[in-house]
């Protein structure tokens, strides 16, 4: 055994030279196989089983996303250039799955090959030290376990790239940009992100032993990339911004299917306009109607209890000027004047102002188109002054209060279920229960708006309704049913300080109409003669208009069993007169009688 001492020095060889050396170059020539291994089992591996599962579950949805174009295309919702860019793309799709699993195993290939060369390295490498070049096992080590890293690295890097890639394509999310794109967008998506990394690549350049300039160039571009990086805020605003823009709607040909089918389509509810009211609807001309009518269609879904349908708003050259038409499911339901320049003064004074004498649209009052001009004279005298767009959105709004029944459709109906369904779902099972259709719920509900009741308390009336339904199917007595248990509501509405002013009929005319009392296929009716009918109803439409010339709006009561045939009978002589029935009629109300109808009796009757 040589010996060694302090001033000595140790032969290359020795035992203690190889005791010294021999856990270091023992633990590098263990690392780099256990590294080549984690990359060949964690990420070739990985890459190359997605690339499998991707391949095989897009030819297995090949047929199915062939059976979806050819559905869509016998349907006509896409042509045949479009069906046909739509098998392209199912079949580049299955190409590119395809090839990539294909790739995957020329991947796993090499990273296997790598790993067989670094083994055969370093067992060669011992082999050729030992045997041929007479070194210690240290020296041995020592040499060749530093070159087979090194080879390792050089063979094992591409490899590692290239399975990194292919993972990376075959698991990202479909998107309409490329690859790259995607990359670019992502990585710049974030400005903290790409500080956060600038920063820590030039704290890891601090790091004793690691090359400092090449870490500190790759941080300090990602910190100059971060001051051009806008932040979350500004990308928040900017997708907020293209948000709001409108987009262009395509330009369809005259002669198209889609074309003709948009012109035939009929709008629930439409306001046309003259040409020369167009100032009304331009905002940089100070127009606000079309904001009025969104405001509006609010108003009248908190009062009525359902959503009315979108306002088209449109204008009609064949129009009168100055004229705007009201329509409802195609038909013309009210019409009226609101020339440029003037404005609306009811009043006793109108007259006296000059201006166009005019009926109000909306309850016949006489009234006055005076020049804006003299708006100020007007109020002074105390009158009544309306601008245009009040006027028309005011006629607007009663229209659809008189066909709010009308404009109900059978999908509304079903939205108002879906919403009772989630806040009273027992509610709505008792309803189907009962076998009530949508049609049938629809039937009650025109009812009662028709005759100006809100339905905004639906779980009430669709309890009444599901337990009506149990006895009978007649619409009519349904429709009295709720009524009677909307009935404090319904009075309620129609009082003033708890008081409420009632015409009623006198009760020997009440008997007598009860004894003509019939029922037809459309519900019950009087069968009094048309001279009986006519005075009755004038009758009470004197009374009516009696109360009116004093500022009070009355009601019309009479029994339960004749209130829909009276209000049938009524309708066309008083139309704003509500009919109510006297189990409708709340107990917190003082009623004020008003007027009593008293024929005599009839000798018809």
């Amino acid at each position: 055994m040589t010996e060694s001492g302090p001033g000595k020095p140790q032969l290359p060889g020795s035992v203690a030279d190889e005791e010294k050396f021999r856990p270091k170059h023992r633990r590098e020539c263990i690392e780099e196989p256990r590294d080549l291994g984690e990359q060949f089992i964690v990420i070739t591996n990985g890459a190359g089983r997605v690339a499998e599962v991707a391949a095989r579950f897009t030819l297995d949805a090949m047929p199915r996303k062939q059976m979806a174009i050819d559905a869509d295309l016998n349907s006509g919702l896409i042509n045949e250039q479009e069906a046909k860019r739509r098998r392209g793309e199912v079949a580049e799709e299955a190409d590119f799955y395809g090839a990539m699993d294909g790739a995957s195993k020329f991947v796993k290939g090499d990273a296997i090959a790598a790993i067989v060369i670094v083994a055969i390295n370093l067992i060669g490498g011992f082999a050729v030290g030992i045997l041929q070049q007479h070194l210690s096992f240290g020296d041995a080590i020592k040499t060749y376990s530093l070159l087979t890293v090194g080879d390792g690295l050089v063979a094992q890097i591409p490899a590692l790239l290239i399975s990194l890639s292919s993972g990376l394509i075959v698991t990202r999310a479909a998107t309409e940009m490329d690859l790259g794109s995607d990359l670019l967008h992502q990585f710049t998506r974030h400005k903290k992100t790409l500080q956060l990394g600038g920063g820590a690549i030039c704290a890891v350049a601090i790091v004793p032993g690691l090359p400092k300039v090449p870490f500190f160039i790759v941080g300090g571009a990602l910190l100059l990339l971060a001051t051009r990086v806008p932040s979350d805020d500004e990308i928040a605003a900017r997708e907020a911004a293209a948000k709001e823009v409108e987009i262009a709607p395509i330009e369809l040909s005259p002669d198209s299917p889609e074309h003709l089918v948009g012109e035939m389509r009929v709008e629930p509810l439409e306001l046309e306009i003259a040409y020369d009211l167009i100032d009304l609807v331009d905002a940089s001309k100070g127009g606000d109607l079309l904001d009025r009518v969104r405001a509006l269609r609010r108003k009248l879904a908190l009062e009525l209890g359902v959503v009315i349908p979108l306002v088209r708003t449109r204008d009609n050259l064949e129009l009168p000027a100055s004229t705007y038409a009201v329509r409802v499911n195609g038909v013309d339901v009210g019409r009226g004047e609101a020339p440029a320049g003037h404005v609306l003064v009811l009043g006793d004074d109108a007259g006296a102002l000059p201006g166009m004498p005019t009926r109000e649209p909306v309850f016949g009052l006489p009234a006055t188109w005076v020049p804006t001009e003299f708006r100020h004279q007007a109020e002074i005298t105390g009158a009544t002054v309306v601008d245009r767009a009040s006027v028309i959105t005011t006629h607007l709004a009663e229209v659809v209060r008189r066909n709010a029944g009308r404009l109900l459709s059978r999908q509304d109906v079903k939205m108002l279920v879906d919403v009772v369904t989630q806040s009273d779902p027992v509610v709505i099972d008792e309803l189907n229960g009962a076998n009530v259709t949508t049609g049938e719920i629809q039937r009650v509900l025109q009812m009662l708006l028709d005759e100006g009741v809100g339905i905004r308390d639906l779980v009430r009336i669709f309890e009444v309704i599901s337990e009506r339904s149990r006895v009978t199917k007649d619409a009519e007595q349904i429709v009295e049913a709720v009524r009677t248990a909307l009935g404090p509501a319904i009075s309620s509405s129609y009082a003033k300080d708890g008081k409420l002013p009632v015409i009623t009929l006198d009760p020997l005319v009440e008997h007598a109409l009860a004894e003509t009392l019939r029922t037809g296929d459309t519900g019950s009716f009087l069968a009094l003669d048309p001279q009986t009918a006519e005075q009755l109803a004038l009758a009470v439409a004197r009374e009516a208009e009696a109360a009116e010339m004093k500022g009070i709006e009355p009601v019309f009561v009479c029994a339960t069993q004749l209130r829909p045939s009276v209000r049938r009978l009524l309708h066309a002589a008083a139309p704003r007169l509500p009919v109510l029935a006297y189990t409708e009629l709340g107990a917190q109300l003082e009623l004020d009688t008003i007027g009593v109808v008293n024929l005599g009796q009839p000798a018809a009757v």
